[in-house]
């Protein structure tokens, strides 16, 4: 054992089944978690367990050294950030890494798996996960927030498959939650799960997928960026359920800068890919256009390693419509003197399956999610603001704010209270706070859950 570790933080000696894991700053395999994708840091200790029980062994840990920030990371993807910090304790997960198809159409994928290894285990089968658009995201994190992927506008949310979740909370136990086992738990992990402890297992209902799906890339040259955002979703929110698609937009002076498009058909056979995207070949003047057929896993892509720096700027906003008001809103962001990027990505179609109190995600009729990365600037800032009134609603995995005014956004006042309640039974503490912190503390006093 070496003398450092086993002394841990403050004296406290790390449990003997994490210390040859175990790393501190300049060590072997140390610099792996010094950089998320967007985000850099400097971890005091970083925890690398192979089991649930090793979780479990972690998490009691933490909770001796509340004094110093914990960041819980699987991927490492998030844009914010918060899986790591700066002299604290991280509990990286990414060992657990399962992916096992069950009979039946279901899948036990372990936190620490990344996407685009789950589609590549799952496409022989001929099924699929909704789950995001990059392959190297962690199953952790994004199941535990939502799910927005190249698939959702057919299939809904990855949380919306979900069917069982193995945990490990805060006093260091271990439970299944599911619709008939702890629900109230179930509920949270759903849209809310970073406050309510660690995910260590998912179990996920699969959808049939065929060998090939067709993807386009399109670049417009819209005169007016605002009339050509409205006409954008029209065009979404009247496809075939099996269209999916994403804008990536960046500032271009008077917001007239090109616009690239991301379009998934879920099909495989080349004319009906045709026939639903033939209508977005109107929407604006095309300086460029690629259509193919490719299996779902390449898809997403995998970035080999994660280099971020600095302190990244994301915000986020969840919308029915684009409206006129917030077509002119994001042309006046787009014409601000800032550096970013502005996406407009597909949430609808069949989430609104679910209904918006089944789980702590709420916002079950936007259609779309409106997300930026960079900026920070003043001027950058008071235009996004000036879009809020605009959104009903707000996804935590593109947001980098904190404090009670973005949870205020992310959730509506009903299940914010119901989310204060249940982080009272179950991190009564306030050991899970790095990520969007659901105060304990503001909620009626309850009993604690004891495992």
């Amino acid at each position: 054992m070496n003398s450092e570790l086993d002394h841990g933080l403050a004296g406290d000696p790390l449990p003997d089944s994490l210390v040859t894991r175990a790393l501190l700053p300049g060590r072997p395999g140390y610099s792996r978690y010094t950089a998320g994708f967007f985000r850099s840091a400097r971890p005091g200790l970083v925890l690398r367990p192979q089991s649930p029980g090793e979780v479990q062994d972690a998490v009691r840990y933490a909770r001796r050294h509340r004094d110093v920030p914990l960041g819980i990371l699987s991927g490492g993807h998030g844009i914010s950030g918060r899986s790591l910090n700066d002299g604290g304790i991280v509990i990286a997960v990414d060992a657990l890494n399962e992916i096992t198809v069950l009979e039946g159409n279901r899948a036990r994928l372990g936190p620490g798996a990344r996407w685009g290894d789950v589609a590549a285990a799952l496409a022989p089968h001929g099924l699929s996960l909704s789950a995001g658009d990059s392959g190297s995201v962690g199953v952790g994190g994004l199941a535990t927030a939502g799910g927005i992927g190249w698939l959702v506008r057919e299939h809904g949310l990855t949380i919306d498959h979900l069917r069982s979740v193995d945990v490990v909370t805060a006093d260091g136990g271990l439970v299944h939650a599911s619709a008939d086992e702890h629900p109230d738990l179930f509920w949270a992990m759903r849209g809310a799960g970073a406050n309510y402890g660690i995910a260590v297992s998912f179990e996920f209902d699969l959808d049939p997928i065929g060998p090939q799906v067709g993807f386009a890339m399109l670049v417009y040259t819209p005169d007016d960026i605002a009339a050509f955002l409205q006409a954008w979703g029209t065009m979404i929110e009247n496809s075939h359920p099996t269209v999916t698609g994403t804008l990536i937009l960046s500032p271009g002076g008077q917001g007239t800068s090109p616009a690239q498009a991301l379009i998934v058909v879920d099909a495989d056979d080349p004319d009906t890919v045709m026939e639903r995207l033939q209508p977005f070949a109107a929407l604006a003047p095309l300086a460029n256009q690629s259509v193919q057929l490719m299996p779902y896993p390449a898809l997403l892509s995998q970035p080999a390693e994660q280099h971020g720096r600095g302190e990244p700027h994301g915000h986020s906003g969840l919308a029915r419509h684009l409206t006129p008001a917030l077509a002119e809103g994001l042309a006046h962001l787009l014409a601000s003197n800032s550096s970013f990027f502005l996406t407009v990505r597909s949430a609808g179609g069949a989430v609104a399956d679910t209904p918006a109190d089944a789980t702590a995600y709420a916002w079950r009729k936007a259609n779309f999610l409106i997300a930026t990365l960079g900026g920070g600037s003043a001027d950058f800032e008071t235009r996004w603001t000036g879009l809020l009134a605009h959104f009903e609603g707000m996804y935590l995995s593109f947001e980098t704010d904190t404090g009670p005014g973005v949870l205020a956004r992310a959730f509506p006042p009903a299940h914010l209270t119901r989310l204060r309640t249940l982080k009272q039974a179950w991190d009564p503490s306030g050991l899970f706070r790095d990520n969007f912190f659901i105060d304990p503390a503001t909620a009626a006093p309850t009993h604690q859950h004891n495992i």
